[in-house]
């Protein structure tokens, strides 16, 4: 049944994460007071990135646009297969580095200068998100995601300190303001379009599918948390996923852009804190 999910998330996964990127548009013209695109802008844009043609730079960008895509993929059909979320992680980290790959391989200044600063990015992330397969293997003592979701008492209850830190980097994961500094989806990132400046095309719509699986790959993280073997839990963790998602957007358009430097000291400090001092109180715990 699980591998079954795994296969409907690959089919269905863009959908969605292409419904909640649209949803993040709409709310983010509402809170700037103006129009904005339609909801399914985003399907439009796909369609359009497909029509055109690719320029390719480098022979060895579609190779590695097509591994960000397959890895992105892989991480969340690990992950609803009920199989082990560490390997679901390491496959996000992957497809990661496969896009700044993409972006080097161009040899150009403001391709190269953006893929600089997503490895800073993950250099920020890399650390929370091991966090939280840690967490949640002292959650349910074990990395399995069939183990995780077979908890009496969902993992949030355990692991709130985990959760809260994976809340800040879930800001970098999906580039937003603050922390969008490899990239952006608004117009006032200095470095044109970042990593993706020199893709241009299908390759570009790749890229806008791969950012589908993803969004609705971190939705997913966060529902993890709510879900536990009673089947109204599922509702809880779509409810809570939809909040933190409204949260990101809300973020998005309340702060402006800082330096690496304080990107860097916030995601470690918030990972030390919130995750290394709720994983001080379990170990604590167990002791006495």
């Amino acid at each position: 049944m699980l591998y079954l999910l795994g296969f409907i998330f690959v089919i269905l996964g863009p959908l969605c994460g292409g419904l909640l990127s649209g949803i993040d548009r709409v709310f983010s013209a509402r809170m700037q007071r103006r129009q904005g695109p339609p909801l399914l802008q985003p399907f439009a844009d796909y369609v359009k990135f497909m029509k055109k043609k690719s320029y390719i730079i480098n022979g060895l960008q579609t190779f590695l646009v097509a591994g960000h895509l397959i890895f992105i993929i892989l991480s969340g059909w690990i992950l609803y297969a009920g199989q082990d979320i560490l390997l679901s992680i390491f496959s996000l980290t992957l497809s990661e580095m496969f896009l700044c790959m993409a972006a080097f391989s161009a040899s150009a200044p403001y391709s190269n200068m953006s893929a600089q600063r997503e490895l800073m990015q993950m250099a920020c992330t890399e650390p929370m998100l091991l966090m939280i397969a840690i967490g949640f293997y002292l959650s349910s003592g074990s990395f399995m995601v069939t183990d995780i979701i077979s908890q009496k008492t969902p993992a949030i209850l355990h692991v709130p300190g985990f959760f809260l830190g994976f809340l800040v980097i879930l800001i970098v994961e999906l580039r937003k303001s603050p922390f969008d500094v490899s990239t952006s989806h608004h117009a006032h990132q200095e470095m044109v379009k970042g990593v993706t400046t020199d893709i241009t095309g299908s390759l570009m719509g790749i890229i806008e599918l791969s950012e589908w699986y993803e969004y609705f790959l971190m939705f997913s993280y966060v529902a993890l948390y709510f879900v536990s073997s009673n089947p109204a839990s599922i509702i809880l963790g779509i409810v809570m996923g939809c909040v933190v998602m409204f949260l990101m957007t809300l973020v998005d358009n309340t702060f402006p852009r800082v330096r690496w430097e304080r990107m860097l000291s916030v995601c470690w400090a918030t990972t030390l804190v919130f995750a290394g001092g709720n994983l001080l109180l379990l170990t604590l715990l167990k002791m006495f």
